[in-house]
């Protein structure tokens, strides 16, 4: 009982970091039922399966808000899907030996990837408006999907960047797109999980445990979009997921690291988390303190009332 209330706080958590930030649901997920014993395939079908719901909810929410562009759903979620169910089956294929550090090195690639993107230029805004290409979104699709599915998680943090990066879409709508179209790429992985290692492997407890946490945020977390500073978001859910896997990583036959190392590279760790969380709080009320500045300029001076 103690692990179904701890997977849905987990669930909870992710899913208000994902709605906000438009990634990391997954790869949160992926990592915490990997650090308890879990196989990978099971554990990248276990949180497809409750995704499904999440998305599910987590678009509805964002449609509410206004935060979705159903252009661009459609053109980066059909090959997403396609890129999700080959992802699955190729995972499926591996054994548990090979699968655990494979799968934590392509999450603490994607950990690298959010701390240092966020903590180091947080979200882009340049060229809005601009039409985002089905040349661009396609392959973009493909990829965050199998990404998504060998990794347990990497449709956000693939494709909530590359969107971004591009500056043709705000960043609201691209947070509110991708987590719409993560559900055509939920369903695809979970078929091919399914027809990879069956339901024998899953713990469908946990897949519902996983699935109410991130239903009660999915609202929240839509609201929360418009709120909630991404950069910072971004650094600390970035360092979570780092320390994780390395901790994985260490620990697995591959490395087998000494303890006295493993305590160093935590450790590690842990001071450049802190930094990149402190410089990333420091730059967002940089940033706030400059528009209340530039916005103090720009408003037109007040003529005294003539008596």
């Amino acid at each position: 009982m103690r692990k179904l209330v701890l997977l849905a706080l987990v669930g909870l958590g992710a899913q208000l970091v994902d709605g906000s930030l438009g990634m990391a649901y997954g790869v949160t997920s992926t990592t915490l039922l990997l650090a308890i014993g879990t196989n990978p395939a099971a554990a990248s079908a276990t949180v497809h399966l409750a995704e499904i719901g999440t998305t599910l909810v987590s678009g509805a929410s964002h449609w509410r808000f206004g935060n979705v562009d159903w252009k661009v759903v459609a053109k980066i979620g059909i090959p997403g899907a396609i890129g999700a169910f080959a992802g699955a089956t190729f995972l499926s294929s591996l054994s548990t030996e090979t699968a655990a550090p494979v799968m934590s090195l392509i999450l603490l690639a994607l950990g690298l990837y959010i701390l240092t993107r966020f903590t180091a230029s947080g979200l882009p805004k340049a060229n809005l408006g601009k039409p985002l290409r089905k040349r661009f979104l396609t392959p973009l699709g493909l990829v965050a999907g199998f990404v998504d599915s060998t990794g347990g998680g990497g449709w956000g943090p693939v494709g909530t960047p590359a969107i971004l990066a591009s500056g043709r879409l705000e960043p609201r709508k691209t947070i509110g797109s991708i987590d719409t179209s993560e559900f055509l790429v939920a369903i695809a992985a979970s078929v091919g999980f399914f027809v990879g290692i069956g339901s024998e492997q899953i713990n469908f407890g946990w897949v519902a445990a996983l699935l109410a946490g991130g239903v009660i945020a999915a609202p929240i977390a839509a609201w929360l979009v418009r709120l909630v500073p991404p950069r910072v978001l971004g650094s600390a859910v970035g360092g979570v997921i780092i320390l994780t896997n390395t901790r994985t990583l260490l620990r697995s036959d591959w490395i087998d690291a000494p303890d006295g190392v493993r305590y160093s590279v935590y450790a590690v760790i842990w001071v450049v988390w802190a930094a990149a969380v402190a410089w990333s709080v420091r730059a967002h009320l940089a940033a706030n303190r400059a528009e209340a500045a530039a916005a103090a300029v720009e408003e037109p001076a007040v003529e005294p009332a003539r008596v």
